[in-house]
């Protein structure tokens, strides 16, 4: 029995995922057509949701320890880098230089397609963006509130009965806040030396054990993708659209330039394949696309850079971390740009030199500033009362934003690993022949692949150990007389 399920032939797991996308946009159709809306939703419906959810709550539980152990464990491989303050200046300066072409797409294309004056929207749709954006959350957010970053939120409700509240308390996590508190202990444990090496061994041993939890988690990939987009069609369709078509056509031609035309092009000049990239990015993109966090994704992300595309660990542990919190080329760029051109056009307000200037101050630098409340709407109201533009045109674009989401996010995590993999090139610290390495089944990389960058350190730490036990030996030589 087992010889014979041994000969039945793997499906490629790229293969199960491109099934997944296909049978899942077909189930989302079928439970349309079954009927039902948010409030009952149908049999069909709640199974995709349900196994969507269930996927995407999975991924979302594994990031706190991983960017817990992986930030640690990065700054004490760090502590043997000679250029890591340089590291970290690079990203934060290619984290600029990508925002800075998208917020320029992003406003040509909005002048261009006049997706305001083109709208077909009542003016009567404007509705309370609920929550909005400053740099005062920013700075706040970043002082943790407790050691593991953790907020509660009780929401309740008035029970059928009338006989009281049924209240319920949920438990999230401040990314930003955590990746402050795993930096603050990770220098720590590097300045007590000696006495920290049990703790920073054990982190070390427990960020194996996440990562191969995680790989567990990504293998369920398939079901997750079948499930969260049978659920986007079936709650949102493309009958949404209506009105703003001009709009959402404008969004995602941004994107898809940022990602097909601006990333292929810097990973080219810096000397990466195209293909690799794209056949390399692709899990992690898929995966964006479905889910609509970065921050869920970002275990994939993680992986993809030091798995696909030979990012040493050390620095792709706080590279790609920071990234999923600040580095957003679809939600803080591209859409927050168009966004305000399209918010000015309808109220008939003309946007001046300076204006425009803004917009593409907010959007290279104030991606940060939504880090703690990670939202498009929170860096869309940013962008807007900075530029001093009327918040209520943030309503108007609602009915459409799950559907824009998919795009941003994908665009988003596309750039979060892409931008690792050039710093590390730059610095010459890429495992170029990992980059360029055929992916395995999984869409990545196959694991036991030896780099050439963990051959050279093997061989460095193996010309350690002999030179230290030469030291040794002529030690004892000395000692005895010899």
């Amino acid at each position: 029995m087992l010889s014979a399920l041994r000969r039945i032939p793997r499906i490629p797991f790229a293969v199960q995922v491109l099934a997944a996308l296909v049978l899942g946009i077909a189930l989302g159709v079928a439970a349309r057509q079954l009927g039902g809306d948010a409030e009952n939703p149908n049999g069909l419906a709640v199974a995709l949701d349900t196994i969507g959810g269930t996927f995407v709550t999975l991924l979302k539980a594994i990031v706190p320890p991983l960017i817990l152990l992986a930030v640690i464990s990065s700054i004490a491989q760090l502590r043997n880098v000679s250029n890591a303050a340089r590291l970290a200046g690079q990203t934060l300066l290619w984290f600029a230089i990508t925002a800075l072409i998208a917020v320029a797409i992003g406003i040509g294309l909005g002048t261009l397609v006049r997706p305001g004056v083109n709208s077909g929207v009542d003016a009567g749709a404007v509705q309370d963006p609920g929550t909005t954006g400053s740099w005062m959350a920013f700075l706040e957010s970043m002082v943790p509130q407790n050691f593991l970053g953790l907020t509660a939120s009780t929401d309740g409700e008035v029970l059928p009965d009338g006989g009281g509240l049924d209240l319920s308390t949920g438990l999230t996590f401040n990314a930003l806040q955590l990746i402050v508190i795993a930096i603050a202990v990770g220098v720590a444990a590097v300045k007590t030396g000696k006495a920290a090496e049990p703790f920073l061994a054990f982190t070390d041993s427990a960020l194996q054990i996440v990562l191969k939890v995680l790989w567990w988690v990504i293998r369920l990939a398939p079901l997750g993708t079948l499930g969260l987009l049978g659920n986007a069609v079936y709650s949102y369709g493309w009958t949404t659209i209506g009105a703003l078509g001009s709009f959402t056509l404008a969004i995602y031609i941004g994107l898809a330039l940022v990602v097909f035309a601006v990333y292929p092009l810097l990973a080219r000049v810096h000397g990466l394949s195209i293909g690799k990239y794209f056949s390399g990015i692709w899990p992690a993109v898929q995966l964006g696309f479905v889910s609509r966090s970065s921050m869920g994704t970002m275990p994939v992300t993680q992986r993809v850079a030091e798995t696909n595309f030979g990012v040493p660990r050390h620095y792709a542990s706080f590279a790609v971390p920071f990234g999923a919190t600040t580095k957003m080329d679809g939600c803080a760029a591209i859409y927050p740009a168009i966004s305000a051109i399209f918010v000015a056009q309808f109220f008939g307000l003309d946007l001046s030199l300076t204006d425009y200037l803004l917009i593409v101050f907010v959007s290279v630098i104030g991606s940060a500033a939504t880090a703690g409340t990670t939202g498009a709407t929170v860096m869309l109201t940013l962008t807007l009362s900075t530029v001093g533009l009327p918040l209520e045109g943030v309503g108007l674009l609602l009915a459409v934003d799950p559907i824009l989401d998919m795009g941003r996010t994908a665009t988003n995590v596309a750039g979060q690993a892409l931008v690792p993999a050039i710093v590390a090139k730059r610095e010459r610290i890429l495992d170029v022949e990992r980059y360029h390495a055929p992916r395995g089944l999984g869409g990545f990389v196959a694991d036991d692949h030896v780099t050439a960058a963990e051959r050279l350190a093997a061989q460095q730490e193996q010309a350690g150990a002999e030179q230290a036990a030469a030291k040794e030996d002529s030690e004892a030589k000395v000692g005895t007389g010899a």
